[in-house]
């Protein structure tokens, strides 16, 4: 179900995702998100992010989840402590399959950058048991599987 699978990154209710090695973001020339590798950057020399600066990120793990369950994205409260925000879009439906989560991640604080980095634990994914599974699951309605790398909006540009 989970892929780089770690059990040190299994808590009581919950499963510590890490930041893949690509990010997309704004570039002053373009309105369409630029795809930037951070694989060479680490704990001891990261990627800031700036005061404001809004970027999609991806997890290092990638998903593949039955159709028995559901699981959301929560980021982790000392990310949160140390001004970064993320924008509640990461739920994973049944049958989520052989997909990254992007990650709608901004720095918040006012004055400083914050650090990123690959491998950086960047937040849990809460999983529910349903009671009964689905008639149409996420591989009928969704758009986003089959997804191996940060991706930005299917839906930009439309009205």
């Amino acid at each position: 179900m989970v892929s780089p699978f770690d059990p040190d990154l299994i808590n009581p209710a919950s499963l510590d995702v890490r930041l893949g090695p690509n990010i997309m973001i704004e570039t002053p020339n373009s309105p369409s998100l630029q795809k930037r590798s951070i694989a060479d950057y680490c704990e001891e020399s990261p990627y800031l992010i700036d005061p404001s600066e809004w970027f999609l990120g991806e997890t290092l793990e990638l998903f593949n989840i039955p159709r028995s369950l559901a699981a959301k994205f929560v980021l982790k409260s000392s990310r949160a402590r140390e001004g970064i925000n993320h924008l509640y879009a990461g739920f994973a439906d049944p049958r989520f399959h052989n997909s990254v989560l992007t990650l709608e991640i901004v720095n918040v604080r006012r004055f400083h950058p914050v650090p990123i980095w690959p491998g950086m634990l960047i937040g849990q994914l809460i999983f529910w048991r349903l009671s009964d599974e689905p008639e149409r699951d996420y591989s009928v309605t969704g758009r986003y599987n089959d997804c191996l790398t940060v991706t930005a909006s299917k839906d930009a540009g439309k009205s």
